[in-house]
């Protein structure tokens, strides 16, 4: 599978209703915003726009949070101008009031005795609001899941940092980014030879891990660009490792998780150290919000790691209020060209801008008929077997087995060194646990 097909890459990125790959997005829950968008009850409502449609979100008078579309049944009045107000939104042309399941609760134009009202039915998706994020789910009701139990959402609030930042290209080549961990060597490389200059900068900016054994990390992951790649699938997604030589005939392993459709877990954390992870939603063809969290299972986040990630850190991005990042392709994301001959091997200032400017030069959608693909983009070739194996089944009437499996989403990423004779399932277990690094056990979910 060297490169895609024009059709295929058509198949493979188009998100709209009625895509096939928009349909089986459409099975899974998204984050549709963070909770910190809808800071008020009764406040204003908040124009979003989710696998290309445009919606309004509002949280009512019971702190519940409804998405639904934008325009009142009655004349199509833009229900943004509307009144948020007694767990309703009203429309400001005629005072047709609709709940956040999209049933009119008042027709003050009609006869009390009327029960016309109760034909009226506005579009609302069920919402779910969890892990500092408010989540939609655009599918059909009789297929609607669990949330997916990520990690991030079972520890408590004081333990994680949740983030956002818009993107302007196609959310595939995005993702795939993040599941290619053999960039590593190049892209987020620092070639200065001054080891404490080197050190100095992990510390502040790297997602590579904490300060223990991190110059060493660094080191092997620049000395060897060729990773050998081991892939596991499991219910929930792919196990995505990478082994690289170290100063020793050990292996240092950079294990990923990609989590059906649009998730991914860093390969970066020892046990003690951080874990990050990202989950893409297609705004449209073209552009994505990517929503980042970082977590730790058994101690809450200090203000200093909180305060790392809002400068823009890590893997979160320095945004404006709008959660654009201030380093952009409008910017040329403020590339340095000295700091690219000296401390940065791009020129660009933190890890979640690198990705960024190098997945937006691809193109808004990358035109995969023109690439070549080798030994360590194997999980690319796998991440798109997979996906598009489970649209062409929806196709046929093949529901996607994924959602079914929401507990089997609590799995860990991470690092991990070991003897060069150990295969991938003892590397896991060593490790994890867990053939797959699943951790639900630990937080009362099936194992």
């Amino acid at each position: 599978m060297e490169m895609l097909s024009k059709a295929d890459n058509e198949f493979l990125t188009r998100a709209g209703k009625g895509a096939p790959m928009g349909e089986l997005l459409r099975h899974f829950w998204m984050p549709a915003l963070l909770s910190e968008e809808l800071p008020e009850r009764d406040g204003p409502p908040k124009k979003i726009r989710v696998l290309g449609e445009d919606l309004l979100a509002f949280r009512q008078t019971d702190g519940r949070v409804g998405i639904v579309e934008p325009h009142c049944p009655h004349r199509g009045a833009n229900l943004y101008f509307g009144r948020n107000e007694e767990c309703g939104l009203r429309c400001s042309y005629h005072g047709w009031k609709f709940d956040l399941d999209g049933n009119c609760v008042d027709l003050p134009t009609s006869p009390p005795e009327s029960g016309y009202k109760d034909t009226i039915k506005l579009l609302a998706y069920p919402t779910r609001e969890w892990a500092d994020m408010i989540w939609v789910y655009m599918g059909p009701r009789e297929s609607m899941p669990e949330l997916p139990q990520l990690e991030l959402g079972l520890v408590p609030a004081a333990h994680r940092y949740v983030s956002k930042k818009w993107q302007d290209c196609n959310w595939v080549q995005s993702l795939e980014g993040a599941i290619d961990t053999a960039h590593f060597s190049f892209l987020h490389a620092i070639p200065t030879r001054d080891e404490a200059a080197r050190l100095d900068i992990l510390r502040k900016t790297s997602a590579i891990g904490q300060e223990g054994g991190l110059a060493d990390r660094s080191r092997w992951v620049t000395n060897d660009p060729r990773p050998k790649f081991r892939i596991q699938g499991h219910d929930a997604g792919l196990v995505i490792a990478a082994g690289r030589k170290t100063d020793t005939t050990d292996i240092y392993w950079r294990i990923a998780q990609y989590l059906a459709p649009n998730h991914a877990l860093v390969p970066v954390a020892f046990p003690g150290e951080v874990y990050h992870g990202q989950t893409w939603v297609p705004v449209d063809d073209t552009s994505c919000w990517i929503y980042t969290y970082s977590w730790v299972p058994d101690r809450p986040l200090s203000n200093t790691e909180r305060a790392k990630y809002a400068s823009g850190l890590s893997l979160h991005a320095e945004t404006d209020d709008d959660y654009v990042p201030k380093r952009n392709m409008r910017n040329d994301y403020l590339i340095d060209r000295e700091l690219q001959k000296t401390l940065s091997y791009t020129g660009v200032s933190g890890v979640s801008d690198q990705d960024a400017a190098i997945q937006d030069s691809q193109g808004a959608i990358q035109d995969r008929t023109r690439e070549h693909l080798g030994p360590t983009d194997v999980g690319i070739i796998e991440f798109r077997k997979l996906v598009m194996a489970a649209a062409r089944a929806l196709q046929q009437g093949e529901r996607p087995r994924a959602p079914a499996a929401s507990a089997r989403y609590a799995v860990r990423a991470g690092g991990w060194i070991a003897a060069a004779e150990k295969d991938l399932a003892t590397v896991m277990m060593e490790r994890f646990g867990h053939p797959h690094g699943y951790v639900g056990g630990e937080y009362g979910l099936p194992e």
